[in-house]
């Protein structure tokens, strides 16, 4: 069975923030338990915590990228061959973290399934991101790196 490597890469200046992180939520709830602490999340960073940065948007990819590997493993399957290439994807994070307008940008990707592009497609428009401190939306532009190995 043909393995894929990910390769992810942030085009930091493509994402445009504003200064200033968030102000934090109290934390409330129930009082401390002197019992083992909980296991650490295991679905993903902890988005109302994090600041709006480059890195928190990185982190929530890099996350989700078992699923973009998937789709190009998928993609991969349908073709029996080895496909390597790039995706350039853009996508909009809305004011409340969510994904709007995702898509690929054919002319600026070598990789040109459409099914591969509807996957991906699906995994980003699912995903959530920090809020935004300035309420706006963010245009984000993100490109896959994608190389299939034995």
């Amino acid at each position: 069975m043909k393995r894929a490597l990910l390769s992810v890469v942030v085009l930091a200046s493509a994402v445009a923030l504003a200064q200033g992180a968030p102000a934090k939520k109290p934390s409330g709830g129930k009082p401390a338990q002197a019992q083992t602490p909980a296991p650490a999340k295991s679905d993903g960073p902890d988005v109302e915590r994090l600041p709006f940065t480059p890195d928190s948007i990185r982190q929530v990819v890099t996350h989700n990228q078992g699923r973009i590997q998937e789709c190009y493993e998928d993609h991969m399957a349908e073709k029996d061959k080895k496909v390597e290439g790039r995706l350039l994807t853009t996508f909009t994070i809305d004011s409340n973290g969510l994904v709007k307008s995702a898509k690929v940008v054919k002319k600026s990707s070598t990789l040109k399934d459409p099914n591969l592009h509807d996957c991906v497609v699906a995994v980003l428009s699912s995903m959530t991101f920090p809020k935004p401190p300035d309420g706006a939306d963010h245009p984000i532009e993100y490109p896959f790196n994608l190389k299939a190995i034995e």
